[in-house]
């Protein structure tokens, strides 16, 4: 089916799927079972993804990078999640990016892009979210404070993931009370931080055990100093600069669940037609196949919304509604399609080795983060149908 469906691509992305695969099936299932049972890190799949230059699609070539756009940074994700590996331990260095080509200024590109290309450094952690306002951006309590040449950061985060294996961080903090501005906001600033120097120094780091191999950790800022040269655009305009990186990041997670749900349909598909209870292969019952067709469908439609969404972006224009409703629509339809290969493949599919239940949990993530299925609906109620806002 992925052969009909891939015919219509142009060379180059088919290209670009065929030697992710190739590079994938080196790192058989196996391997990220025996991750996820230590709680590891693929430190040699991200070198070799870097290495190949699939994890820096997007650095402009001048820096090192391939040049490409999201549409191109869709698929290495997708295909990367279709083989049954994790992407969420690196997934975070493509939608970061967005931020820092969009709003760094040309010393901090020159500094940061060509090492981040050639895999000498990782930008693998966003720092936004906290503890006590969640989604609630706007709200957030870290703040930053002008000294001199420096800012002085105070503060705390949660669920920043993939931070003990990087080596830069896109940090937002409030750098005007939220009293004193007339949109909420406004006076957010976003910073490049070094993570390695900021450690011990006013950073704290503290892992989250959690459900899935995410290397998640809550961050304690007391009294952490950066220098100013490391603001990311302009101050206050730090909410413009992370919507880029927020923007890209619904895409490439919503890619992402377009291969969990691929895989998953992959699994089904093969199971219901080798599996034999009472003399016939268990796919020729409708109650078994139904479903995973049904699953297919709704997936190959939410490929169609992330590919809309994905060259919008690239092309410069807004692409908040159709990345948000990508992201609702592809999480939904993996979760589904998990659900039935789980069905499917009955008992079996709850033990490790059949590696259905790892990417059944890992799955399951996407329709809370990095926004939740109920915010996306309030932003589609409110600001593309114009109704009254619900909260």
């Amino acid at each position: 089916m992925a052969e009909r469906l891939e015919s219509s691509e142009s060379g180059e992305i088919q290209e670009i799927r065929s030697a992710v695969r190739q590079l994938c099936a080196r790192y058989g299932e196996d391997y990220w079972l025996a991750l996820d049972r230590d709680n590891g890190y693929p430190t040699e799949f991200v070198r070799e993804l870097t290495q190949s230059g699939f994890l820096t699609v997007l650095i402009p070539e001048e820096y090192g990078g391939a040049g490409l756009g999201v549409v191109e940074a869709s698929v290495v994700m997708e295909e990367v999640c279709r083989s049954g590996a994790h992407a969420g331990a690196c997934h975070a260095q493509m939608y970061v990016m967005g931020s820092v080509l969009r709003h760094g200024n040309d010393e901090q590109k020159r500094r940061y892009l060509p090492k981040i290309a050639s895999g000498e450094l990782r930008l693998q952690s966003f720092g936004v979210t906290e503890p006590t306002t969640g989604t609630d951006t706007t709200n957030l309590k870290t703040v930053a404070r002008r000294d001199g040449d420096d800012y002085v950061i105070n503060g705390q985060k949660v669920w920043i993931s993939r931070i003990q294996h990087s080596d830069l961080m896109v940090l937002l903090a409030r750098t005007t009370p939220r009293d004193q501005v007339k949109r909420k906001t406004e006076g957010l600033s976003a910073f490049i931080v070094d993570v390695k120097a900021a450690e011990g120094n006013g950073l704290e780091i503290r892992p989250i055990e959690s459900m899935i191999n995410h290397h998640s950790c809550e961050l304690f800022f007391d009294e952490l100093r950066i220098s100013r040269e490391n603001l990311l655009g302009e101050e206050g305009a730090g909410f413009k600069v992370i919507l880029d990186g927020m923007n890209a990041e619904r895409v490439l997670i919503a890619a992402e669940c377009v291969g969990d749900g691929r895989y998953f349909i992959d699994k089904a598909t093969a199971y219901a037609k080798e599996r034999v209870v009472f003399d016939r292969p268990i796919g020729q019952n409708q109650g078994v196949q139904f479903p995973i067709a049904r699953c297919y469908a709704e997936v190959e439609a939410a490929a169609l919304m992330v590919e809309r969404a994905a060259r919008l972006f690239d092309a410069g224009e807004p692409c908040g509604a159709e990345a948000n409703m990508a992201k609702m629509l592809a999480s939904e339809a993996s979760w589904h399609a998990g659900d039935v290969c789980m069905q499917t493949h009955g008992g079996f599919a709850f033990a490790k080795e059949y590696h259905i239940e790892r990417k059944f949990r890992e799955t399951r993530l996407y329709q809370i983060a990095p926004i939740s299925t109920n915010l996306i609906l309030s932003f589609i109620g409110e600001h593309v149908l114009g109704m009254p806002r619900s909260f």
